[in-house]
């Protein structure tokens, strides 16, 4: 079992939360980033209010079917005791292969357990040529959206929730 990064937040710990934060959203499996939210989690998402992992991980589905090979890069803008701020930009195309760079602001709350109580985030959309693209991380598991399988997901959110696995954030730019 994993230890669970649990607020009050230090720089480490905060850094450690951001880039598990980065991973398990890069996995996208709804599934998987839902887990690290606390059950009654509310979320402000550009015109969106979600409350609950049920209806975060329906977001995240109806997201990620048409943001195609989504890659995310998440930066520590600030934290304290139970809140971090972050920076982020991610790059996805859609079905016509269209690019497109989302960037935006998140506020994050946790409750004492580790888990994201709260979530708000600002974002706007630019298009961009494929050849502008600037998110590129080397993962061993990235899946191509065209290549990847349906079904349930079976992995818990453990890079977002644990301090095991991850690193401090790495510069991608």
């Amino acid at each position: 079992m994993h230890d669970i990064i649990k607020p009050p937040f230090t720089l480490a710990t905060a850094l450690l939360k951001v880039q598990a934060a980065e991973d398990v959203w890069n996995s996208r499996d709804p599934d998987r980033v839902a887990r690290a939210y606390s059950p009654d989690s509310t979320w402000r998402n550009r015109t969106e209010f979600l409350r609950g992992r049920q209806e975060i991980e329906m977001f995240l589905r109806r997201k990620w079917a048409t943001e195609l090979d989504y890659r995310l890069k998440k930066t520590l803008w600030g934290f304290r005791e139970n809140r971090i701020a972050v920076s982020f930009e991610y790059e996805w195309h859609d079905a016509s292969g269209q690019w497109f760079r989302s960037y935006g602001t998140e506020l994050w709350e946790f409750d004492p357990d580790g888990l994201m109580r709260r979530r708000l985030a600002s974002i706007n959309d630019a298009p961009i040529d494929a050849s502008e693209r600037r998110v590129h991380r080397d993962l061993q598991d990235y899946v191509p959206d065209s290549a990847r399988e349906s079904g349930p997901a079976t992995a818990f959110a453990s890079a977002f929730i644990s301090a095991s696995d991850t690193s401090p954030a790495k510069n991608t730019a």
